[in-house]
C-alpha cells in the first residue's frame, strides 16, 4: 500500500487549505486513517482520525471546528479540510493508514503505512 500526499502550500491567516492523500495497492474502506503534523523542531503530533466504518473519529483540541477528515473510498482518496488556518498549524502533514478497526489521534506507531508528507505554511 502506497500514500501520497498532496495540497500543501503557502496560505494566510484565516485562510484554507484541503489536502489530499491518494492510496494505491489496497482498498481505502478496509484501512482506519490518521493525519499527523510536525513543525520544525517539535514533536510529531496526532491531528485527527476516522475509522474505516466512519463511526470513530477524533481530533486534537487545537483543531476541532476548524479541521475535518474525510474519506472517498470511490476515489481511494483521503482529505484533510482545513480552515480558518493559523501561523501554529504550519507543519509537515502526514497521512497515515493500517488495515485494523478504528483509529488513533495520537498513536504513531498504530498506523502501517504513511505518506511522504506535504509542506503548510501558514503566514502573511
Amino acid at each position: 500500500v502506497q500514500l501520497q500526499a498532496s495540497g500543501g502550500g503557502l496560505v494566510q491567516p484565516g485562510g484554507s487549505l484541503r489536502l489530499s492523500c491518494a492510496v494505491s495497492g489496497g482498498t481505502l474502506d478496509a484501512y482506519g486513517i490518521g493525519w499527523f503534523r510536525q513543525a520544525p523542531g517539535k514533536e510529531r503530533e496526532g491531528v485527527g482520525c476516522i475509522s474505516r466504518d466512519r463511526v470513530r473519529g477524533w481530533y486534537v483540541d487545537s483543531v476541532k471546528d476548524r479541521f475535518t477528515i474525510s474519506r472517498d473510498n470511490a476515489k481511494h482518496t483521503l482529505y484533510l479540510q482545513m480552515n480558518s488556518l493559523k501561523p501554529e498549524d504550519s507543519a509537515v502533514y502526514y497521512c497515515a493508514a493500517a488495515r485494523k478497526p478504528g483509529c488513533s489521534g495520537v498513536d504513531a506507531s498504530w498506523y502501517e503505512y504513511w505518506g511522504q508528507g506535504t509542506l503548510v505554511t501558514v503566514s502573511s
